[in-house]
């Protein structure tokens, strides 16, 4: 047997496992599991990364300024404190790297996105999951489980995959409870679907143990290009740009993030479309006696008596040609994570829902 190994943990990782986006046999499919904007990105930034084309054979800029310069315009922020990155992952990726290592904790809440308990076991760290409340993150619970081992805490607002969020008054309080030695992530990758939300920009400028984490994989639907950004106090974006590659992001993913900022009657169309059918969805599946949170992104997260149901329904979906997300390894065993698409497609899930739990009939049936 070999004698190479890699750093303790690492053999520990579970695989992150993306969306289905096919069903073995069934053709006319229908992808609700990976939360992606059905509408994709818009004219001005598809437009963007065709003229990008003609640059390949250039180095990309290796401090993202000009990208960094809009994003600081249209969020009102300090562009000195924004780093890019390759999505969101690879920022929390480098506040592990920088921040946590053995012998120190990485705290996150029990339904919390898979990548922090990755890239905590990447960086040598041990994660520590901590209860929810309904759903919900709790910051007492957190507060509670902070000691001298702590060097992170992710959140997610809104949180997937539940959709749920916490306010800013209650983030404020935690910031400010949290040890000296702690440093707060607060992951915005679905900011962009609450309207009047700014991620709690505002808490990290005013504090220097907040970070905040943004994509443009939903809202921008640049899911296939991989950027995202993070905003943070200058000390701690410092640290990052240490262990960031120069070369990151490649001239089409900046030139094409750098557009769809710019493409604002795009997003604003996008939202409204979201926030029509989540609302719709949502209650088709309360009328059929579902469990459904409040929802403040692009997903709803459908609640089934038992695991068992939730499966058997989501077999039944498969064989309409209808993908939506499992969420069993997040805590939720009983539930099903679907995607808000457009009107056809969110209408076609929920009638095959009922059709499954004998809400509808099909006719002449």
């Amino acid at each position: 047997m070999h004698k190479i190994v890699p750093q303790p943990g690492i053999l520990k990782i579970d695989l992150y496992k993306g969306g289905a986006s096919s069903v073995e046999g069934v053709s006319d499919v229908v992808k609700l599991s990976s939360n992606e904007n059905p509408f994709g990105p818009g004219d001005t930034a598809v437009n963007a990364y065709k003229r990008a084309g003609h640059a390949l054979h250039r180095y990309p800029s290796s401090d993202h300024l000009s990208l960094r310069t809009a994003l600081a315009k249209a969020h009102d922020l300090d562009a000195d404190r924004i780093i890019c990155g390759s999505g969101s992952d690879e920022i929390i990726g480098f506040l592990c790297q920088a921040y946590a290592g053995r012998g120190t904790d990485v705290i996150y809440t029990e339904h919390g996105f898979a990548m922090y308990k990755i890239a905590a076991q990447a960086a040598g760290a041990r994660p520590v999951s901590v209860p929810e409340k309904n759903r919900v993150v709790d910051v007492d619970a957190i507060l509670k489980a902070a000691n001298s081992k702590t060097r992170l805490v992710f959140i997610a607002n809104p949180a997937n995959p539940t959709g749920t969020m916490v306010s800013d008054k209650e983030l404020a309080r935690l910031a400010a409870n949290l040890p000296d030695h702690v440093l707060l992530v607060l992951d915005g990758a679905y900011a962009e679907y609450v309207e009047g939300f700014d991620g709690s920009a505002k808490l990290v400028t005013r504090r220097e143990n907040v970070v905040m984490t943004r994509t443009f994989s939903k809202m921008y639907g640049l899911g296939g290009l991989r950027v995202g950004w993070g905003y943070g106090p200058a000390h701690v974006i410092d640290v990052l740009n240490r262990v960031r590659a120069p070369f990151n992001l490649a001239e089409p993913q900046l030139a094409t993030a750098e557009a769809a900022i710019a493409d604002t009657a795009h997003v604003e169309k996008c939202l409204r479309e979201n926030i029509r059918m989540r609302t719709w969805l949502t209650g088709a599946l309360r009328d059929m006696g579902l469990g459904v949170d409040d929802s403040h992104a692009n997903f709803v997260l459908a609640r089934f008596t038992s695991a068992e149901t939730a499966d058997r329904c989501n077999e039944h979906l498969k064989s309409a040609g209808l993908i939506v997300r499992q969420v069993a390894n997040y805590g939720l065993p009983n539930a099903l994570r679907i995607s808000v698409g457009d009107e056809p497609s969110c209408r076609r899930v929920a009638h095959a829902i009922g059709l499954f739990l004998g809400k509808i009939k099909e006719p002449g049936a």
